[in-house]
């Protein structure tokens, strides 16, 4: 089968790799039809040390089961299926509290001698408890949303959910990428009030005041939180959703945060330290976020995307074919594309 590989820091060759098997009996062999690439790609494409084995790419794909081993019992041959981030059992002590993300049997794509999502077939292990059933066809125009619940859609509700947003709600979301838009949808649907956007980029920030937001800050820096604040009446905002993952846009979060306010980071930290000291403490700002255990939201936003709800897949801005991968990496590392979609 055809599958991208990296290899090192913009590095990205498309291969023929040994086409995916059962090998324990709690596995799904999974034939994609859509697949992306996720800004947290793009980490490694700027900065992977160059290495002679290469690492299968991807962990966002939706697809139809081709076979399954005999422990398998929720998902059949033939189903069209999404396939969360990482896999997981969803029966251990961390799955029931919904945090996925660190199943004690769970893992990531692309590793440990299992497929990445942009190639043609994945070997999906705990099949049982990674893959969601679809109930629609592999023609419908709903595809590219629900490949988001793979990703994007749910680390953008995790930020809002780690926050607490809430009815009435000032909220800022920080960063205009696929997630940042992504947690304006989850802001919205649960009923904040006003949705600031930080963002630069006016296509971006566009789909973000079409998602919901109420108010869009160019500004970065000192300049950028002073605009927030303006737009909150002096007061500052009471949740932040931090989309990032650079220090600037942790410092214009606490900058921007009231008195007892949270910060969720749903961006990866490119930084070691930040302005948790003494200050923190006397303001009472709760500091939570981090990865989310996308299997635990998808039952939930599955309907809402059904019902054309929310429409998260509006964030793929251009489609590649499988063997157009390296351009798609190229693509939105030079941000000329908001989120590659990749269809086969």
């Amino acid at each position: 089968m055809r599958a991208a590989v990296m290899y090192g820091a913009g590095d990205v060759r498309m291969e023929d790799r040994p086409e995916p098997r059962v090998q324990q009996p709690s596995d799904a062999v999974v034939r994609v039809v859509l697949s992306c690439v996720c800004g947290s790609d793009l980490w490694p494409y700027k900065s992977m040390p160059a290495t002679g084995t290469g690492r299968p790419m991807g962990h966002e794909f939706l697809g139809v089961v081709e076979e399954t081993g005999p422990d398998v019992s929720g998902v059949k041959a033939g189903d069209l299926v999404v396939a969360p981030f990482t896999y997981c059992d969803n029966t251990c002590d961390f799955c029931r509290k919904g945090l996925h993300s660190s199943c004690r049997n769970g893992g990531r794509y692309g590793l440990d001698g299992v497929d990445g999502g942009q190639g043609e077939a994945v070997r999906v292990p705990l099949a049982d408890g990674t893959l969601v059933r679809l109930p629609v066809g592999t023609d419908q125009a709903l595809l590219p949303s629900l490949l988001a619940l793979s990703d994007v859609m749910g680390t953008g509700h995790h930020g809002a959910v780690t926050a607490g947003v809430g009815r009435g709600d000032r909220v800022l979301v920080i960063g205009d990428g696929a997630v940042g838009l992504c947690a304006v949808v989850a802001a919205r649907r649960l009923g904040a009030e006003q949705i600031v956007l930080m963002g630069r980029h006016a296509a971006r920030t566009d789909l973000g005041r079409a998602f919901g937001a109420t108010d869009v800050v160019a500004e970065r820096g000192d300049e950028g939180i002073a605009r927030v604040r303006d737009l909150t009446g002096g007061h500052g905002v009471d949740k932040v959703i931090e989309a990032v993952g650079a220090r600037q846009a942790l410092d214009a979060a606490f900058g921007t945060v009231v008195d007892g306010g949270t910060i969720s980071r749903v961006g990866v930290p490119q930084y070691e330290e930040g302005p948790v000291g003494p200050s923190m403490i006397m303001r009472n700002i709760t500091l939570t976020g981090g990865v989310s255990p996308a299997r635990a939201y998808i039952e939930e936003l599955l309907p809402d995307v059904l019902d054309g709800v929310i429409e998260p897949g509006r964030v793929f801005d251009r489609s590649f074919t499988l063997d157009e991968t390296p351009d798609a990496y190229r693509a939105m590392t030079e941000r000329r594309v908001l989120k590659a979609l990749i269809t086969l």
